[in-house]
C-alpha cells in the first residue's frame, strides 16, 4: 500500500484590534455549543431552533467542512484579551444560497461589544481582497434589528426581500466598487 498525502487546506487567520479569527479547535465545543443551545441566539438562525451538544458538534463541523469544500468559511471568534471563543463569522456559500454570505453570529456574552462589526470589516477585506469577490450578501431574518445595524455599518444596504426554503429573509449586499469606496 501507497500512502499519499493530499494537500490540507491552510486556513488564514485575521487578527483585528480584539479579536483572532482563527480555525476551530475541539475545546471549543462547550462555548459553541452553550452559544448554539441559546434561543435568545438561534432564533434567527436558519433553523431557528436551540441545538443538541451533538447537533452543535455538528454545525462546528460543518463550518471548518466549509473550508475543505470551498476554500473559504466562518472563522471561530477568539477574544484577544481572554482566549476565549465569543462566536463565529465569516464567508459561506451552503448548497441553495443565492451568493456569497457574510454572517456573524456571538456568543451572549460577547453582545453589545462592537465584535460582529469589527468581525465583519476583517472579513469583507478578505472577501473582497484576498477572494477578489465582486458582491457579497447577507440574509438577515426581517425582526433581527441588531444584525441589519451591523449589515449596514459594515457598508451593505437593503437590495430585496426573499424567501429561502420556506424562510423570510432581507437581502442586504455590498459590490466591490462600493467597498472600494467606504474602505480605501
Amino acid at each position: 500500500m501507497k500512502i499519499c498525502q493530499d494537500t490540507i487546506i491552510k486556513l488564514p487567520v485575521l487578527e483585528t484590534e480584539r479579536l483572532i479569527l482563527r480555525h476551530y479547535k475541539d475545546t471549543d465545543l462547550p462555548a459553541y455549543y452553550e452559544m448554539m443551545a441559546d434561543p435568545d441566539i438561534t432564533r434567527y438562525l436558519f433553523s431557528g431552533k436551540p441545538m443538541s451538544e451533538h447537533d452543535a458538534w455538528r454545525s462546528m463541523a460543518t463550518m471548518a467542512g466549509h473550508w475543505m469544500l470551498n476554500g473559504y468559511g466562518q472563522w471561530a471568534l477568539e477574544e484577544k484579551s481572554s482566549g476565549q471563543f465569543v462566536g463565529r463569522a465569516g464567508l459561506i456559500k451552503p448548497e441553495g444560497w443565492p451568493a456569497i454570505e457574510a454572517g456573524w453570529v456571538l456568543h451572549k456574552n460577547a453582545w453589545g461589544k462592537g465584535y460582529a462589526t469589527e468581525a465583519g470589516k476583517a472579513v469583507m477585506r478578505y472577501g473582497f481582497e484576498a477572494m477578489n469577490l465582486e458582491r457579497i450578501i447577507s440574509l438577515i431574518q426581517p425582526d433581527n434589528a441588531p444584525s441589519i445595524k451591523v449589515a449596514e455599518r459594515l457598508g451593505e444596504s437593503f437590495r430585496k426581500k426573499i424567501t429561502l426554503f420556506g424562510i423570510d429573509a432581507l437581502e442586504y449586499a455590498i459590490d466591490s466598487e462600493t467597498y472600494q469606496r467606504l474602505y480605501k
